[in-house]
């Protein structure tokens, strides 16, 4: 069974940062882009950023860029979110997917999310 599963999330003030991560499992992800996205209360989920299978190649939605990075670690079958001066509007539930890159693809394994909530 493939599976990606999401980590990192929590509560944190504007201004912070967090770590989120997503490994996967049941199958190897070394040849497949890799994306995060989110889902805020009210919203259509948001393509956040994507990666390449290399890691050479990156995309970034418009809000987050600067902000945010994308990055993986094939050895491990994982992608990272480095995320840093959040801001309330970053609140959302972060999902992991795999299979795809960029803003439009389809993207084949989806992870279960973690919720990312930033408030003072």
């Amino acid at each position: 069974q493939v599976r990606l599963v999401e980590a990192g999330g929590g509560l944190v003030q504007p201004g912070g940062s967090l770590r989120l991560s997503c490994v996967g499992s049941g199958r190897i992800f070394d040849r497949d882009g890799m994306a995060w996205f989110r889902h805020a209360p009210g919203k259509q989920r948001e393509f956040v950023a994507s990666v390449s299978w290399t890691g050479s190649s990156t995309y970034y939605e418009e809000s987050v860029r600067g902000r945010f990075t994308i990055s993986r670690d094939n050895a491990n079958n994982a992608v990272y979110l480095q995320m840093i001066s959040l801001k309330p509007e970053d609140t959302a539930v972060y999902y992991c997917a795999a299979g795809a890159f960029g803003p439009v693809a389809e993207y084949n394994y989806w992870g279960q999310g973690t919720q990312v909530t930033i408030s003072s």
